[in-house]
């Protein structure tokens, strides 16, 4: 059921997806070797920014919200799949599994199945979830059941979902503190574990909570791990620490982020989803905005729903 209040709550939510689109694009820029000096001298790189596969994933969920006010599972598969585009560089699973689902619909029976029958603990839930997180800010509780119900669509795996809930629950946290001065790190990162189920994701967590406070984003990234596997469990902890660390300055987030190097366009994207529903979108470099490429039409626009892939 559409919650009454649904044009706000998507107001909320186009801001996070326009926070982790320009993420997005902006960290897939520094994938080249001369990424550290560009980033010390902080050169931005020159437009136009095009977004990834993160910013088509959660381009699909924010449809869904849009269309539905919550997450509807085979919808979203089907959205997924339909929207799929293997020029935005999916991961390999996603790249099998995807035109699977177009052509049977059977998710639940495919996404299990991947790695060996454990299921994906990959990052791909966790790049996309953050405007779901904004949509349901003022109901943390919901925020953790639909973001295990996005996640569960390609992530089989408890600690592939564990980063999808600690994301949105940290993009919700970021939108409710948003009138307030931010916390310091460690107390935000303490705000979000208590939803995340046990396990490697929540063990970062901990860990990144703890850090010294003088500790550099390098260094954080060689203790947390900053995506080189493109594993939630090496993703989630930097993202969150980093998002943290500046909860109320879009630009030195994402500077902060990139300079971990790993899996720049997923670790800003997570970022940039989070720390702009605590700033808004005026927190948003325009410039940036206007260097990443247009953004599609269709999650935006009435009657989208996807409708040309087979029933499951």
């Amino acid at each position: 059921m559409i919650p009454p209040d649904h044009d706000e709550r998507l107001e909320r939510a186009v801001t996070s997806l326009e926070g982790l689109s320009v993420g997005d694009a902006f960290g897939e820029r520094y994938f080249t070797g001369y990424a550290e000096e560009l980033i010390a001298a902080r050169t931005l790189p020159r437009p136009p920014w095009h977004f990834t596969d993160d910013t088509q994933m959660a381009l699909s969920v924010y449809s869904l919200i849009r269309q539905h006010g919550a997450i509807e599972q085979d919808a979203l598969a089907t959205n997924f799949s339909v929207h799929y585009d293997e020029d935005r560089g999916y991961g390999d699973a996603m790249n099998r599994l995807l035109p699977m689902i177009y052509l049977t619909g059977i998710w639940r029976m495919l996404t299990p199945r991947l790695f060996g029958g454990e299921g994906s603990f990959g990052n791909g839930a966790a790049m996309r979830v953050a405007p779901l997180g904004g949509y349901f800010a003022d109901d943390i509780d919901k925020v953790v059941e639909q973001a295990r119900l996005s996640a569960e669509v390609t992530h089989a795996h408890p600690e592939g979902i564990a980063g999808a809930i600690a994301v949105a629950v940290a993009a919700a946290h970021a939108w409710t503190l948003r009138r307030s001065e931010p916390p310091p790190r460690p107390e935000f990162l303490s705000l979000i574990l208590p939803h995340v189920p046990p396990g490697q994701v929540a063990d970062g967590l901990r860990q990144a909570r703890d850090l010294p406070t003088d500790t550099t984003a390098p260094a954080a990234a060689r203790l947390l791990g900053s995506g080189y596997n493109a594993t939630a469990q090496d993703t989630v902890p930097f993202a969150l620490w980093c998002a943290g660390t500046y909860l109320n300055d879009y630009e030195e987030a994402l500077w902060l982020t990139v300079s971990g190097l790993g899996d720049c366009d997923t670790n800003c994207a997570i970022v940039g989803g989070i720390v702009s529903l605590f700033t808004g979108m005026d927190g948003i470099p325009a410039s940036w905005r206007q260097a990443r490429e247009p953004l599609p039409s269709w999650p935006f626009e009435e009657g989208q729903e996807p409708n040309d892939a087979p029933e499951p």
